[in-house]
């Protein structure tokens, strides 16, 4: 992309564009190609669908084919025009029928039509182009109104003054006529100024020092809201660490799903919210499981048999119903319901398809069954890296859809590299001179010690400190190359286990086999 349309795009205000198209490739394309560039993107199959969207979202501006079943494209921006007039329209058509074309000028007043194949440059010039014109048509309207206000109060302030004129002459003559009374007047009004002047400076004090107070208050409010996110990110993390000494599994299956999945979201260019959502997700993905009998909790998934399964399959409703109470957790819950859904509608509980299936739920789906495979918990088998991938990209296109594969394939590459240039110890291996690989990450996200940070003694012991009233293992990834001052870490006992800290990048031990 120019320079140009970058900047363009960047000054502009968040954007809702809805794109409407009867093939689901098509509107696949465009929203790969529109969400980088930070619109707000709806898509719909359809006119009526469309129609039913914009009843409920806020939109700004409509990309609609030209040729759809039931309702076309100039029928469908028609009433688009109609009903919400404030919205951009642009038609979107692969034939080369002038007489749709006028007609969806004319009916619909679309601001563009765009002929397919399309240019990426092109559409996108378009949008922001058509998005400009109704930002500034807007501005025009505000503007006009916010003169025609002006004039009233202007008017009104004329008339004020004219009136004020009229009294200031009757109290001139006054003056003129009682100039040695006005005399008077005046040093009583002076010294009655200095007194309000004087409780004027005291209010003025009361109300700094009460305003230092206030700003006091909102920082010791600010602190305590921090602290709240922290323990509740914190919870979250414990509770997954519970669940997992409940079915007897080794600590951090949760964090490395949850870990997994932050990834695929980040690199998918997903919100802040719904890179936390996603990330929750992974901790809690097995919450519903703590209500399934013990014997299904240490069985093999391939290994149930028909009423097992039956029963294993409830596990998603029983976690939605379970965190559903929790408002900070509600999309979390959905996320979690989906995760054993498919994009060919053949997943439980409900059998969702295609878009229907949450991104963020195939997200986990892709990491809980990827760490699931090369832990043993599908499959009698314990697969290997290489083979767990393979296993998961077979679901491209069947179980999870292509953009979610793509990023997978990526983080699995960066993961691969990572492995080769860094090792994973735990606080109590630390040595001065060791640098970090990777960043240590809170619980709520936030960075505690970023990468390339170099320990010192200091900070091992406050390390060592801070896990110590946590309650909570720490491990962390160092370079392999150390500083030839720096002693060489222990090596960690074969039955030791790996410390994984509650939201870090670390990659922990892999769990036993079982369901």
């Amino acid at each position: 992309m120019s320079e140009d349309l970058a900047s363009t795009v960047a000054a502009a205000p968040v954007a809702t564009v809805l794109f409407v198209d009867d093939e689901p490739s098509i509107l696949s394309a465009l929203r790969r190609l529109f969400r980088p560039q930070g619109y707000k993107v709806l898509m719909a199959e359809g006119g009526a669908a469309g129609l039913a969207l914009l009843e409920l979202e806020t939109v700004d501006l409509v990309i609609s084919d030209m040729r759809m079943p039931e309702m076309d494209g100039v029928q469908f921006l028609e009433q688009v025009r109609q009903r919400w007039p404030h919205i951009v329209r642009v038609m979107l058509t692969g034939y080369a029928d002038i007489t749709s074309t006028i007609g969806a000028i004319n009916r619909g007043e679309i601001h563009r039509y765009i002929a397919k194949p399309w240019d990426d440059q092109d559409i996108l010039l378009s949008v922001s182009d058509g998005l400009k014109r109704q930002r500034l048509e807007r501005e025009n309207r505000e503007l006009v109104a916010l003169t025609q206000s002006q004039n009233a109060q202007l008017q009104d302030v004329n008339a004020q003054l004219q009136e004020v004129n009229g009294q200031l002459q009757m109290a001139n003559a006054q003056l003129q006529d009682n100039n040695e009374d006005l005399e008077d007047r005046v040093k009583e009004r002076t010294q009655a100024l200095e007194a309000a002047n004087a409780q004027l400076g005291e209010a003025n004090q009361r109300l700094a020092d009460a305003n230092a107070q206030m700003e006091q208050a909102n920082q010791q409010l600010n602190a305590a809201n921090l602290q709240l996110e922290e323990n509740f990110a914190l919870s979250i993390s414990v509770f997954s660490g519970l669940l997992e000494l409940r079915d007897g599994s080794v600590s951090g299956h949760g964090h490395r799903v949850a870990d997994l999945a932050r990834r695929l979201a980040e690199h998918m260019s997903l919100s802040p919210i719904e890179v936390t959502d996603i990330y929750n997700a992974g901790l809690l993905h097995e919450v519903g499981k703590i209500g399934l009998p013990d014997h299904l909790l240490q069985k093999t998934v391939s290994l149930m048999t028909g009423d097992e399964f039956e029963i294993y399959k409830r596990h998603p409703q029983h976690a939605q119903a379970a965190l559903m109470p929790l408002g900070r957790l509600r999309q979390t819950a959905i996320i979690i319901r989906s995760q054993h859904e498919r994009l060919d509608g053949k997943g439980f509980p409900d059998g969702l398809s295609g878009y229907e299936v949450p991104l963020g739920a195939q997200i986990i789906n892709v990491a809980s069954t990827y760490e699931a495979l090369i832990a043993g918990r599908l499959a009698e088998k314990v697969y290997s890296t290489e083979d767990a991938v393979k296993a998961v990209l077979e679901g491209r296109g069947s179980r999870y859809d292509n953009e979610v594969i793509e990023a997978f394939e990526v983080v699995m590459k960066e993961l691969a590299a990572e492995a080769g240039a860094d090792i994973e110890i735990n606080s109590a291996q630390l040595r001065p001179g060791m640098v970090l690989t990777r960043p240590v990450l809170s619980p709520h996200g936030s960075v505690l010690l970023p990468k390339d940070f170099k320990f010192t003694s200091a900070v091992v012991k406050q390390v060592l400190d801070f896990e110590q009233r946590l309650g909570l293992p720490f491990s962390f990834f160092v370079k392999q190359v150390l500083d030839p001052r720096a002693a060489k870490p222990p090596a960690a006992s074969a039955a030791a286990k790996p410390l994984t800290p509650p939201a870090s990048s670390a990659k922990p031990q892999a769990a036993p086999a079982r369901a």
